[in-house]
């Protein structure tokens, strides 16, 4: 059900857009959601749907484009991609270093929105 806030959001911005620019309607909604959010694409489209039901973004379409996980490591400074799905500890490719941060993959914002 977490979802739904996130979804809500998403709308606000887009209507917010929409309105500052005398858009009639909004067809299709990009976005882009890291890998490590527990976002569902279907739910996300679904609550959208019902959401947005009656305003002028009623009919869009959520294209989902999911951005990998990545790291940068504390050590060697070198980022590098996680393959989150995989088991085991993260290791840095540069330096095998176990010291890093998160510095992309939770992330859910609206790259660009196609409108009438």
């Amino acid at each position: 059900m977490h979802e739904l806030p996130v979804t809500e959001s998403i709308l606000r911005v887009v209507l917010t857009y929409a309105n500052q620019n005398n858009v009639q309607k909004v067809t299709t909604i990009h976005l882009e959601v890291g890998e490590m959010s527990d976002l569902e694409d279907e739910w996300m489209q679904r609550y959208f749907e019902y959401i947005a039901k009656d305003s002028i973004a009623s009919e869009a379409k959520l294209n989902i484009l999911r951005k990998p996980v990545v790291m940068q490591c504390e050590d060697c400074q070198e980022s590098f991609q996680v393959d989150i799905r995989a088991a085991g500890e993260i290791v840095c490719p540069g330096c095998n270093g176990k010291n890093h941060r998160l510095v992309s993959g939770r992330e859910y914002f609206v790259k660009s929105i196609e409108v009438i």
